[in-house]
């Protein structure tokens, strides 16, 4: 199946960014309840300033109230307060699904849009302001073989704007990618290796504000990681399931240069 087109380097991307938590203490839960299969789910940041315990609260609510035809992906307070709503129906059509976001505070921030999958190894996607239809987004991704390809382009298409552009390559152990973003004047290049039980992944970007950054990872049968990057930052992590559900989750960065160490520990239970 076709891809997000922000999901075209995930392969590579997940060694360095999934499962890494260095800083302070958090406890996440999730708990699959009783009325029409929802799901609660908690993050709380122990000991974190003036707040003993600033939280996270999401809500995945399907068929809400009876109806068949809507689903609750994810109703949200964060820490701050800040509301988030993010609700979709996909029985309108076959592959095609409606979707609706809001914040819940302004009606000219709530976009709405539809994804359609309903074509060979083809995605589309589109999303707008519901006030406001000439601020959009709209992708397509599409996959031949081993390959994917990828467009994206927003409202600055209408005043000369250039889209954005990606393909990756899938085949066994060997991943790589090409993302080429701002009107084509920033790349960022992935590759990914497996074997056996380690997993090996490195990204390079040019051009932009981060141009020469890079980052090289490698991963353990998906509990132990390391990774270092530009800035000579070394990041270690460790995840431990004690049982069923209930998973401890540690990492360690160290800035070399600077001397400065940093450390987090995560608790989740579902």
């Amino acid at each position: 199946m076709a891809l997000k087109f922000d999901d075209l380097s995930k392969v590579a991307t997940s060694v360095h960014k999934d499962d890494f938590h260095t800083a302070g203490l958090q406890l996440k839960t999730k708990q699959k309840t009783s009325y029409q299969n929802s799901v609660l789910s908690t993050q709380v940041d122990l000991f974190q300033g003036a707040v003993a315990t600033p939280s996270k609260l999401t809500f995945v609510w399907p068929k809400p109230f009876g109806f068949k035809k809507a689903f609750i992906d994810k109703l949200e307070v964060d820490k701050a307060g800040k509301l988030t709503l993010e609700a979709s129906s996909s029985d309108v059509h076959p592959g095609l699904m409606l979707e609706l976001k809001s914040d819940l505070a302004d009606v000219n921030k709530v976009s709405t849009g539809f994804t359609y999958t309903d074509y060979k190894e083809t995605q589309v996607k589109f999303m707008c302001k519901a006030t406001d239809p000439k601020d959009f987004t709209c992708e397509t991704t599409y996959k031949k073989d081993k390959a994917t390809f990828g467009l994206k382009v927003n409202s600055s298409i209408l005043k000369g704007g250039l889209p954005d552009a990606g393909v990756r390559f899938l085949s066994g152990p060997l991943f790589c990618s090409v993302l080429a973003t701002k009107a084509l004047k920033e790349y960022n290049a992935s590759v990914f290796y497996k074997h056996d039980a380690f997993k090996c992944a490195a990204t390079y970007q040019h051009g932009g504000k981060e141009n020469g950054n890079f980052t090289v990872g490698v991963a353990y049968k998906d509990f132990a990681k390391v990774k270092v990057d530009q800035s000579q930052t070394v990041t270690c992590s460790y995840k431990h399931a004690v049982s069923k559900g209930f998973t401890f989750l540690g990492g360690l960065s160290y800035n070399v240069p600077k001397a400065d160490a940093k450390w987090g520990l995560q608790l989740s239970i579902a």
